[in-house]
């Protein structure tokens, strides 16, 4: 049939893969970023408490959320490499794409039934969903040295990126309008609770549907994967022993090694933000009526989105100029000034003028932070396990941010706290990208 036909580079393949980002960023922005932050925080809100019992122990919601964040990655972080071993053996990495794709789609219909009455479930869909998303994203990454040629991987990679924006931007527009005017979709008050809380549930629904129908068109172009040449005597700890020999290699490469440990804290802090934002908008700032609170916070996010692509372009434009490595000190400064206006924000005047900063530094953060280990690989053609090694470091960062995160809000009964432990790790960072000697040519 015509998808035997697609080779490698070819238009039809390569937006095949750029095609799921279309497909599973919708999850990232509408329930990571926007919606279920919001949802989570109005079911509290509307019960009248700040704490619920969880496994005998009481705790309060905001470190609930955060653990169960922890708890996901620190699954994440295992199952992936485990995943990488099992499908390179069986040369078939799509039947597991396809898993954690459908895991994710499904967790994410679940999250309609999520209440407090039913926490246990409602937390086991909002674990999957964060699985299925991580994991299955991981994999679509993995294929890109497969259906790309070097020469085609920045501009195929930049197209998928621009996909997830748009695709993830329309839904939650009309996720919005659903929550803002949940009469015109036919969504009213019941013995189930307030329209607007429903018409929030109802968009975890649209996500899962979403993104389980359109990765249909990724899954039929792309290959089932390539087994690897050589003997396996461990198939299933095969992905940890492709991870140790980097660190193994790591020990010869001090600059790549040196910039590691310093991408490792700080992106620690900017994956906890960008968990957390919203939760943050949510609870500790001084809204008025619940319709300008939800709002208020999605506008925020679209906010952050929009700066962020402008933010990414100035970034690489001033790291063109200056190198990669100052200007990562001068971003990671940057967010250690934002953390500390964030203790201070109260009104959402405030929280807007934050929303602004936060997207003109993470986009920049991000997309340099990957370009700059690039730069710093040695010459390897086995460019897949670095970064595999690169992804997990960044999920263990994302596992010790939001349990620390949670742990401080928990002892301080503060968010803002949190905020402000979060900035120590931006400014330690910082510190330790100036061990990282740069090129003669700016880096």
């Amino acid at each position: 049939m015509g998808k035997t036909l697609v080779l490698k580079g070819s238009k039809k393949l390569l937006n095949a893969w750029a095609f799921y980002d279309w497909a599973n960023s919708v999850y990232s922005l509408v329930i990571s970023s926007a919606v279920f932050p919001i949802f989570y925080g109005a079911l509290f809100r509307v019960a009248g408490i700040e704490k619920v019992i969880v496994f005998g122990g009481e705790i309060a919601r905001a470190p609930l959320i955060s653990y169960t964040t922890s708890l996901a990655f620190v699954f994440i972080a295992i199952v992936t490499p485990l995943v990488s071993g099992i499908a390179d053996y069986l040369g078939n990495k799509k039947m597991f794409m396809k898993f954690f794709c459908y895991l994710g789609g499904l967790s994410c219909v679940g999250l309609n039934w999520f209440s407090l009455e039913n926490i246990y479930f409602g937390l086991l869909c909002y674990f999957l969903a964060l699985v299925g998303f991580w994991v299955s994203f991981a994999i679509n990454n993995s294929y890109l040295p497969d259906v790309a040629f070097p020469k085609q991987q920045d501009a195929i990679s930049a197209k998928g990126f621009s996909l997830g924006y748009v695709g993830s931007v329309i839904l939650l527009i009309f996720n919005l309008a659903m929550v803002m005017q949940p009469d015109f979709f036919g969504i009213t008050t019941d013995e189930a609770g307030a329209a607007e809380i429903k018409a929030m549930k109802y968009s975890f629904v649209t996500v899962g549907i979403w993104w389980v129908l359109f990765a249909q068109y990724s899954f039929y172009y792309l290959p089932k994967g390539y087994k690897k040449e050589g003997k396996r005597t461990n198939i299933i700890l095969n992905g940890f022993k492709e991870l140790k020999l980097v660190w193994l290699q790591l020990g010869e490469q001090i600059k790549l090694k040196r910039y590691l440990a310093a991408f490792f804290v700080y992106s620690m802090a900017v994956q906890t933000v960008m968990l957390i934002a919203t939760y943050f908008g949510e609870e500790e700032i001084a809204w008025g009526a619940d319709s300008e609170r939800t709002t208020g916070l999605i506008v925020s996010i679209l906010v952050i989105q929009l700066v962020a692509i402008l933010g990414a372009t100035v970034t690489a434009k001033v790291s063109e100029k200056y190198g990669n490595i100052k200007t990562l000190i001068v971003v990671n400064t940057l967010w250690v000034c934002i953390c500390i206006y964030a203790y201070f924000v109260i009104t959402p005047t405030d929280f807007y003028i934050a929303a602004g900063c936060v997207g003109l530094v993470m986009g920049g953060i991000q997309a340099l932070s990957r370009s700059t280990y690039s730069k710093f690989l040695p010459e390897t053609k086995d460019t897949t396990s670095y970064f595999s090694f690169y992804d997990v470091a960044e999920k263990i960062g994302i596992i010790i941010g939001t349990l620390l995160y949670g742990v401080v809000a928990q002892l301080t009964g503060s968010m803002r706290s949190s905020i402000i432990f979060l900035g120590l790790f931006f400014l330690i960072g910082m510190f330790l990208l100036l061990r990282v000697k740069e090129s003669k040519k700016p880096l």
